[in-house]
């Protein structure tokens, strides 16, 4: 085994391989910094590529690609807000805070660091484990996968901050949203409302867009701040103390990195998770977390960009042991290995295992150099929070609509961004937390269709199973600790409990609650009508998400608390982080930008989508930010041309036809003018 990763590492030192491998790595850097592409976008582009190329070269130029695509998301994360794939959501959660408070250095460094030293962790387990995890990746079937969503579901008490009821409210909404499509199992059309958009489900891209995308520009829009404010991005070296942060807590990242290898390597869980499960992790294991986590604390940055870094080095694990690919993306690999005639299986294990040690040496040098090229540019990507907010938003919010777009290539995708996006500012000041209900959504699809792959085959023995009780185990003990840690707390200073009539309070509040309370019932009417095994699972979530809203409307009338009667308790604030302005004035600048975004959709059904968002550009830097012509112009046209080139030119994606193309139609003849 030694001799054949000594062999592999003399194969990639070849210049014309490290310099395909160097050549995917910028390309996925780029990928990774546009919201909406992904790796699976640029794998895709690369494929047809590879054909001509030896087997260690095509590897190597793919790998590239993969395995930094998760680095550089985590620029429009940290400073935007806005997940440059789903797998960096996560970061936002303490990212965007710190870039907030004019630490973007820091958190750059402490990302970065941790994304190079998950990604070597994940190469490292990839050449060491796969004669090892052999047995264990054999033992895993459906029973499996289900408890590791249950523990997945388990994580919305932590996620939920300091209101876990309204945590559990978001999660049976996302997995209500999980729903919508045709059934798997019966081809029961459930919620499509008849539409052909809605039957094939709603695509994550667009609601993680809208939920976190959306709302945080609506923030700095409506403050008219820049994102860092007034205070100052760091020094030049401030990211320096990122890498320190990463490296004085290493059984933090150690920890995060093996959960990410881990559930990386089993097939079905997704990417979209496992940053939200390691971050659950350290959530509920590091000091204080309960008090910072949220807030702009360093370690929740770490806990999520180690994890889904180690995670491809994970997912390789059974695309290369067994021919089952351990993600989307790994799916396009193993077309790569097809087409240059490798079998994966007992042969990359035996024969070929120079071919598997290629992979590691290509994952370990792709994170050395994604990373690198990150670290250098750092200082300029940070000075990106002191751009003045009327050219950063309509930059930012014309790339989302595109990234939107672009998941399922569809009207539908633009019109869920902007519901959801409206849905997620209303939570975010309502003071409903948004993480469950992104968790909720990506677990509601597995874990429906997991426990009907259980239960059918094994009946209800597969709860017996010893790595599904030891799961279920830890998913108590997980749901349990915090209990145990506030009754602890309760009786080392007990308070009197109160317990009195407050009447219906806090009506903005307190009607939210009632329309999802209201919502979880019509779906609780429509469901009945429904097969059996079509109408069970989201029978049994909107059963759930109707009590824990009713729980929320009937703490709104009767406030049970422990807390002192001088100290009432706040449920909301709609005007946090607005300072001076008022209520009516904080709803009327939304509704203003919120004419703002929905105002593209129309203009791109008239005359296209590239089109309407240089209008956009324009009108928004115009009226809004009162920039000037020479300004308006160079920022649009630039942002207009990169589109174009990458989306048009290169990605070849086919935009939505316009009524401008079909009184033109000659336009849509021409391979530059096919905008329209």
């Amino acid at each position: 085994m030694l001799d054949m990763a000594v062999k592999a590492a003399v194969i990639m030192s070849d210049p014309t391989r490290l310099g395909f491998l160097s050549l995917g790595v910028l390309f996925g850097l780029v990928v990774g910094v546009i919201p909406g592409l992904g790796g699976l976008v640029g794998l895709s582009l690369l494929l047809p590529f590879t054909f001509d190329m030896d087997p260690y070269t095509a590897l190597a130029f793919m790998i590239g690609l993969s395995a930094v695509v998760v680095t550089s998301d985590t620029i429009p994360a940290i400073l935007f807000g806005v997940p440059g794939t789903v797998g960096s959501a996560a970061t936002i959660l303490d990212g965007y805070p710190m870039a907030r408070k004019g630490e973007a250095g820091r958190a750059f460094g402490a990302a970065f660091t941790a994304s190079l030293l998950g990604g070597l962790f994940g190469a490292f387990l990839l050449g060491v484990s796969i004669p090892i995890l052999q047995p264990f990746m054999l033992s895993v079937a459906s029973p499996e996968l289900l408890a590791f969503c249950i523990f997945g579901l388990s994580l919305v008490a932590v996620l939920g901050g300091g209101a876990p009821v309204k945590g559990f409210v978001a999660a049976t909404a996302g997995l209500m949203l999980a729903m919508i499509g045709e059934d798997i199992n019966t081809a029961t059309s459930r919620f499509t409302m008849d539409t052909v958009y809605l039957s094939d489900g709603l695509p994550v891209v667009p609601i993680a867009l809208g939920l976190f995308a959306i709302p945080e520009i609506a923030d700095l829009v409506i403050t008219r701040a820049k994102i860092a404010g007034d205070n100052k991005i760091g020094s030049k070296w401030s990211q320096l103390q990122g890498v320190k942060d990463v490296l004085t807590r290493p059984f933090l990242f150690l920890r995060c990195s093996f959960i990410g290898s881990l559930l990386g390597a089993i097939p079905g869980l997704g990417a979209a998770i496992i940053d939200w499960i390691a971050y659950g992790h350290a959530a509920r294991s590091e000091k204080g977390a309960d008090e910072t986590f949220g807030k702009g604390d360093v370690r929740g940055v770490i806990a999520s960009e180690s994890s889904n870094n180690a995670k491809e080095g994970g997912a390789l694990v059974p695309t290369v042991a067994f021919g089952v690919p351990g993600s989307a993306s790994m799916a396009l690999l193993l077309g790569a290995f097809l087409i240059h005639g490798l079998i994966p299986g007992p042969e990359m294990l035996s024969t070929r295992l120079d071919i598997t040690y290629t992979l590691v040496w290509s994952i370990a040098i792709a994170n050395i150099l994604g990373a690198g090229v990150c670290f250098i540019f750092a200082d300029q990507h940070a000075q990106n929070a002191l751009i003045r907010i009327g050219i950063l938003a309509p930059v930012v919010l014309a790339i989302t609509f595109i990234g939107a777009y672009s998941a399922s290539r569809s009207w539908g995708d633009i019109v869920v961004m902007l519901l959801v996006g409206l849905l997620g500012w209303l939570m975010k000041r309502l003071g409903w937390p948004r993480p469950p209900l992104i968790l909720g959504f990506v677990l509601g699809v597995l874990v429906e269709r997991y426990m009907f792959r259980s239960v059918s085959s094994y009946g209800w023995d597969w709860l017996s199973r010893p790595v599904v009780i030891a799961v279920l185990i830890l998913t108590f003990i997980g749901i349990a600790r915090p209990l145990y840690k506030k009754w602890r707390e309760r009786q080392a200073n007990p308070t009197p409990l109160t317990f009195k009539f407050t009447g219906v309070t806090l009506w903005p509040d307190t009607l939210f609650a009632l329309v999802l309370a209201v919502i979880f019932g019509s779906c609780l009417v429509i469901a009945r009508d429904w097969e059996f095994l079509a109408r069970l699972v989201p029978q049994v979530i909107a059963t759930g998400g109707l009590v824990f809203s009713l729980m929320v409307l009937v703490g709104r009338m009767f406030e049970f608390t422990a807390a002192p009667p001088d100290k009432p308790k706040v449920y909301m604030d709609i005007q946090a982080d607005y300072g001076d302005l008022t209520m009516g004035e904080v709803f009327r600048r939304f509704g203003r930008y919120f004419l703002w975004v929905v105002l593209p959709l129309p203009v791109a059904i008239g005359i296209g989508l590239l089109p309407s968002l240089f209008l956009f550009l324009i009108g928004f830097m115009k009226i809004e930010a009162k920039e000037r012509w020479p300004m308006i112009l160079a920022v649009a046209v630039a942002v207009i041309a990169f589109c174009y080139v990458l989306f048009h030119l290169v990605l070849h994606i086919p935009w939505p036809q316009s009524y401008l193309g079909d009184v033109l139609p000659a336009l849509r003849s021409n391979r530059y003018l096919n905008l329209f």
